[in-house]
């Protein structure tokens, strides 16, 4: 890929402006140099105090990003001259206002888009997500935006030396993770390819060093190599007398060091390093099937490796023919064949949509083109009828799905050609078609066979849906699909069943006590509710909608307990409690009194998680039994001491397996892939369950809370042990709430 060279502070305005002027003059259909030039003094003006880490000139930065607009996406002079004003709103006096007035509308919207989503500066998951959802809207509104933002931080990766480590690598792995596939995504592969390559470089230099020295070192015999493929090649297609143009190009340093990673070899066994591409002079698609069936005359196919990108294009409009071919020495070789058009999509992607209106001054619209329309509707979709409570961690994996997992293609028994992400299964499918058709789905047919509906559908499969109207989601379908829009009509669906049911049980209940002329308060039903270790009182309606318990149950519990009455409860004892609650587990119990042994109402305290082999104690409350806290808890502290007499001694009974919650606070280095590390030990012990996370960062370290299900503090402390031996971690303790 073309790389602009970053401008030393000793070139003068002047020059940097004619260098603009003559990237813009050489590879925009049409430039307006006085809007250039206009934008280009703004920015000058604006940022003249300002300098960057690396002691530059700050106007040297939105400068090098309008080159690397105007030279490798090459979309518009509207896009140059947004680029130049990108740091206006964020880092000078100037506003929104100033820009408008002084630019109009069109240039001040898309400068206020990069700003919104210029905020993506500190790895936490929740201020990422909605981040990325700005990202989202914007390009909806104007793809200009986020093409700018692109350009924003490749200059920043081709200048990152100058900062810290732990900055370098933030910013590095936030671009591998989101900015990279985004580049993908709107199908700019040279931009993609250097952000993969710089980011690379950032967070492992040593294996990033190694391999560009070994390239190096092989080059002479891989460009003979290839050269030899290229020859008789060249000469069948003179011989056609076609026109094109035939190149060897060399796969990109990060995603050979992938391969190597996910097929275990060495470099010297990856043969799969260039990638010869044809580029055909003809608008006639038909040339490319043409020369592929020249090409596999004289070199044979590998069968499972032919795809066709020109009659299934890729969602971000990419085109063109794969095959790879059996060359000399048995050696693999990837041949790309495509037309000039279908090359200038490829590299430009998204942009080149834009360049033939903007070549007759037409505005840049991207909703009058049917091709990238199809596109911009995969965006919309992570938004239609989004539910406003939906989590922003779901909107972050649905995202991160989408853009990551490559694409299958299934048909409709009538031959209508259906997009999923791969790994998609029957059940993706039919609520891609109609969410009624989703939620009545009991299986499918696919290529005539009945399948299951995990079932992972595969490009080319003919998928017809099996329904009834018995059929209803449950809970594991969330477990089954993949596609952001299953999951969320799923969730919804099932959040209104839980409703109704907890609607319904509470009807029954209050219909039994106005037959028995009882009036409950809400603190009695809570009461009840914990008693029977239900979180709340919509739990409990919820048990009772289901038939898990019934009306029955709990009137008898109120009773049992005192007519529930205006008045608010006595404090029951020890005994009162553990008679209560009979049937209850044996999981605590009491010491040295005469209920030794007999099952209790109990809950255990949130502040200190107690887990089997702790030392516990128990307060006796209103209406929720006993309270078990863990006897060094400082909740506790004081009624120790005076020797309190709500004050209970309490020890472990007969758990069997259950599991209990522990949280453990972890501090350390934060280096990349800390936080895998950390799962991956946690749930390799004995196949723990981790409940959640909570982590932040800062100055290069981390600290987290992970809340896990443990059976005992034996099982706990192996945990421990292993956390203490990974690699930057410093601190390992119980964590216990404020």
């Amino acid at each position: 890929m073309a790389s602009s060279a970053v401008i030393q502070p000793s070139v003068s305005p002047e020059s940097l402006l004619e260098a603009l002027l003559e990237d813009c003059r050489s590879a925009l259909p049409r430039c307006d140099e006085h809007l250039i030039r206009k934008a280009f003094h703004f920015c000058l003006e604006a940022h003249k105090e300002s300098l960057r880490a690396s002691g530059e000139p700050y106007y040297t930065h939105p400068v090098e990003v309008a080159r690397i607009v105007a030279r490798d996406i090459a979309l518009d002079d509207i896009s140059v001259a947004a680029a130049l004003l990108h740091d206006v709103i964020e880092d000078t006096e100037f506003t929104l206002q100033d820009i408008q007035a002084e630019f109009g509308s069109t240039i001040a919207e898309i400068v206020d888009s990069v700003t919104k989503i210029s905020g993506i500066v500190e790895n936490r998951t929740v201020t990422e997500a909605e981040t990325y959802r700005k990202l989202l809207l914007s390009l909806i509104r104007d793809v200009r935006a986020i093409l700018i933002k692109l350009a924003d931080r490749l200059h920043n990766m081709r200048t990152l030396d100058v900062l810290p480590p732990e900055r370098r690598r933030r910013i590095a792995r936030e671009t591998l993770d989101i900015y990279a596939p985004f580049a993908h995504r709107l199908g700019l592969a040279n931009l993609k390819w250097e952000l993969e390559d710089l980011s690379f470089k950032a967070l492992n230099p040593e294996a990033y060093a190694s391999l560009a020295q070994a390239l190096q070192a092989s080059r002479a015999e891989r460009e003979a190599y290839i050269q030899g493929v290229i020859e008789p090649i060249e000469r069948q297609l003179r011989l056609h007398g076609l026109r094109f143009e035939i190149t060897g190009r060399p796969k990109n340093l990060y995603s050979i060091y992938q391969k190597m990673v996910t097929r275990g070899k060495p470099l010297e066994e990856i043969y799969d390093l260039f990638a010869i591409r044809i580029i055909l002079d003809t608008d006639d698609s038909n040339e490319c099937y043409f020369v592929y069936g020249l090409v596999t005359q004289l070199f044979t196919p590998i069968p499972e490796r032919f795809k066709d990108f020109i009659a299934v294009p890729k969602k971000n409009g990419y085109r063109s023919l794969h095959t790879t071919v059996i060359g000399p020495e048995g050696r693999p070789v990837e041949i790309q064949i495509r037309t000039r058009a279908m090359h200038e999509i490829a590299e430009r992607g998204v942009a080149a949509h834009f360049r033939y209106k903007a070549s007759y001054g037409a505005a840049p619209r991207w909703d009058d083109d049917p091709e990238l329309e199809e596109w911009i509707q995969w965006v919309r979709e992570l938004f239609e009828k989004r539910s406003r409570e939906e989590a922003a961690q779901e909107l972050l994996e649905s995202f991160r799905l989408n853009l990551y997992q490559d694409e299958i293609y299934v048909f409709t028994p009538k031959g209508e050609l259906k997009r999923l992400p791969k790994g998609a299964t029957p059940l993706d499918f039919a609520f891609a078609i109609h969410t009624e058709i989703g939620h009545h789905c009991i299986g499918a047919k696919v290529n005539g066979r009945i399948v299951p509906l995990n079932y992972k559908l595969q490009t080319g499969d003919q998928v017809e849906i099996l329904t009834s109207k018995h059929q209803a989601p449950s809970r594991d379908w969330e477990q089954i699909v993949v596609t952001h829009k299953a999951k969320s009509y799923i969730r919804r669906y099932l959040n209104e069943q839980r409703r109704l049911k907890q609607q319904e049980g509470q009807h029954l209940l209050e219909k039994r006590l106005r037959k028995l002329h009882l009036n409950v308060r809400d603190e009695d039903l809570e009461r009840i509710a914990h008693a029977l270790k239900y979180d709340n009182r919509s739990a409990l309606f919820y048990a009772l909608g289901t038939g898990a318990i019934t009306p029955e149950l709990v009137i008898e519990l109120l009773q049992r307990n005192g007519q529930p009455t205006a008045e608010p409860p006595s404090l029951p004892s020890p005994e009162q409690i553990a008679e209560a609650a009979r049937q209850q587990s044996r999981g605590i119990e009491l010491v040295g009194t005469s209920t030794d042994g007999t099952p209790l109402l109990y809950s255990y305290a949130r502040c200190c998680n107690p887990i089997p082999g702790d030392d516990i104690v128990g307060i006796i409350t209103i209406g929720s039994g006993i309270r078990v806290h863990r006897r060094t808890c400082k909740n506790v502290q004081d009624m120790l001491q005076n020797n309190h007499p709500r004050l209970v001694q309490l020890r472990w009974g007969n758990v069997g397996e259950e599991q209990f919650i522990a949280a453990l606070r972890i501090t350390g280095d934060d280096r990349p892939g800390m936080l895998h590390d950390i799962t991956k030990a946690i749930v390799a012990c004995d196949r723990t369950n981790i409940r959640s996370v909570n982590i932040d960062s800062y100055s290069g370290l981390f600290e987290g809370v992970f809340t896990l299900y443990v059976r005992n503090t034996e099982h706990l402390e192996r945990i421990v042990d292993k956390l203490r031996k990974i690699r930057g971690v410093h601190t390992v303790a119980r964590f216990e709430s404020p």
